[in-house]
């Protein structure tokens, strides 16, 4: 049965009015197929899903972030800055726990001082987690924008940044196709003659010609794919077999993406490794430092909290700094706390609603109940 809402839990909704966040009530019920779209496979499959009387698929909330981003983007003031608080049911399917729990969280969208944004939120976060636990809490610290700087900054092809950067967001993958991607040519890709005569289209174009080609040939459906999903496939697969990886190149990946240390030693070290190979990279780099130097001005001890290179998260939509706030004395290993910026969120779902609106957006979410178990007082 899930736990009712403790004290600590409504001292946090207060800390967090406090802090200027306007408390946001979203609906239980949104759009499944935008949840399907935005949050990933493997959080898709544990949704609670339900139809209207007009046979539209709707799911319970699975968190807090999309409908407040959503009710936000479709609101009056989309384009002004805006700060978000959250406290209450959530659902996800969660075997052998229950479904339904709660949780709080902050949402701040518009801002353009991003790393300000980004540094309030680590800090409220750890604030937040204080309520519950006067234990030890350990501060993890990561940015996607830096392992994407230096993608682009390798001149890879658009497929294989694409492809790298999911692969960053899901583990067990990065290894192999970077593997992949610095072996040597072997010979013309397959459909030569077509990829040439695409060259330098534009993506939509290229993938409605393909589309075409197989609806001519009279091919609708391949193993339960569209033909659409067969040309995206198609071009993907193509381009992936063109470009490639240095040794000199890849052993530069390796040593960055080998960084893990403490936070105050993670900007130069960072910055050593993209001056010695020639990567521009100065402006990922540059907003990392400005970042943690406002996170010290804030009173965070940066020597002992953590940051990787290598640290993401498993969805899609992050796109800077990514954080965890978690138990130091190891009672609890889940993280207490979590976040960070997530800009391609926002953008994909103005496009899903039809939207022009771009929106910076950072935040995070609470997990109270396990800063309850931590604090002995769940």
């Amino acid at each position: 049965m899930t736990r009712a809402l403790s004290d600590l839990d409504l001292r946090l909704a207060a800390l967090l009015g406090e802090a200027g966040f306007t408390r946001a009530e979203p609906p239980l019920l949104i759009a499944a197929d935008l949840v399907r779209d935005l949050v990933g496979e493997a959080m898709a499959r544990r949704l609670f899903l339900t139809s209207d009387a007009e046979g539209r698929e709707l799911c319970l909330r699975p968190d807090y972030t999309i409908p407040v981003v959503q009710a936000h983007l479709e609101g009056p003031r989309a384009a002004e800055a805006a700060a978000y608080a959250y406290l209450g049911p959530v659902f996800r399917h969660r075997p052998g726990m229950d479904g339904q729990f709660n949780q709080a969280g902050i949402e701040l969208l518009g801002r353009t001082d991003r790393e300000a944004a980004e540094a309030e939120v680590v800090a409220l976060g750890l604030k937040g987690a204080r309520l519950y636990t006067d234990g030890p809490l350990t501060l993890a610290l990561g940015d996607v924008g830096i392992f994407m700087a230096l993608v682009n900054a390798l001149g890879l092809p658009p497929a294989w940044r694409r492809r790298l950067a999911k692969d960053f967001r899901r583990s067990g993958m990065l290894a192999g196709d970077l593997k992949r991607l610095a072996e040597p040519a072997r010979g013309a890709p397959t459909h030569a003659g077509l990829l040439a005569a695409l060259e330098g289209s534009d993506p939509k174009a290229a993938r409605a010609l393909v589309t075409d080609l197989l609806s001519i040939a009279g091919i609708t459906t391949v193993g339960g794919r569209s033909a659409a999903d067969v040309a995206e496939r198609f071009l993907e697969q193509a381009a992936l077999g063109t470009g490639g990886l240095s040794a000199e190149q890849l052993a530069v990946v390796e040593k960055l993406l080998a960084i893990d240390t403490d936070a105050a030693s993670a900007e130069p070290a960072i910055r050593d490794i993209a001056r010695g190979a020639s990567l521009a990279m100065d402006e990922a780099i540059d907003r990392l430092a400005r970042r943690h130097q406002l996170l010290a001005d804030a009173g965070i001890d940066l020597a002992a909290a953590r940051f990787s290179t290598r640290f993401g998260r498993d969805v899609d939509y992050y796109t800077g700094l990514v954080f965890e706030i978690h138990d130091g004395a190891g009672t609890e290993a889940r993280p207490l706390v979590g976040g960070g910026r997530y800009d391609r969120l926002t953008e994909m779902m103005a496009a899903k609603l039809g939207l022009a609106t771009r929106v910076p957006a950072v935040g995070c979410a609470f997990w109270v109940e396990r800063l309850a178990a931590v604090g002995g007082r769940a």
